[in-house]
C-alpha cells in the first residue's frame, strides 16, 4: 500500500486532481463503510447475500465501486449485518 500512498500523495499536488479526489470522497466512505461492517460482521459477501436475497455480484459490484447503492440497498445490507445505517450531513471545512 505504500507505493499508492506514495503515489497519491504525489497527484494530490495537482489541483484538479485534488478537487476530483475530494469529491469522489462521500462514495470512496460509503464503500469503506460497508466493507469495513462486513467484515466486523465475520459475513462472506456470500452470506451477506443469502442474509439479504441481493446478488453477492451485486454487493461485490458495490464494495467495488462500479455500483451506487440506493438507501433501501443500504437498509438491506445493514440489517443483514445486525446494524443500522446512519447517515450525517456536516459542515464544509474551509482549507
Amino acid at each position: 500500500m505504500t507505493k499508492f500512498n506514495d503515489y497519491l500523495k504525489e497527484q494530490m499536488a495537482d489541483p484538479a486532481f485534488r478537487q476530483e479526489w475530494e469529491a469522489l470522497e462521500p462514495e470512496f466512505a460509503i464503500v469503506q463503510a460497508m466493507i469495513d461492517a462486513r467484515k466486523a460482521s465475520g459475513l462472506t459477501q456470500k452470506q451477506l447475500s443469502e442474509r439479504t436475497g441481493i446478488a453477492q455480484a451485486d454487493i461485490s459490484k458495490l464494495e467495488s465501486g462500479n455500483a451506487n447503492p440506493s438507501i433501501k440497498t443500504l437498509k438491506r445490507l445493514a440489517a443483514g449485518m445486525g446494524m443500522r445505517v446512519k447517515i450525517e450531513f456536516q459542515p464544509v471545512s474551509n482549507p
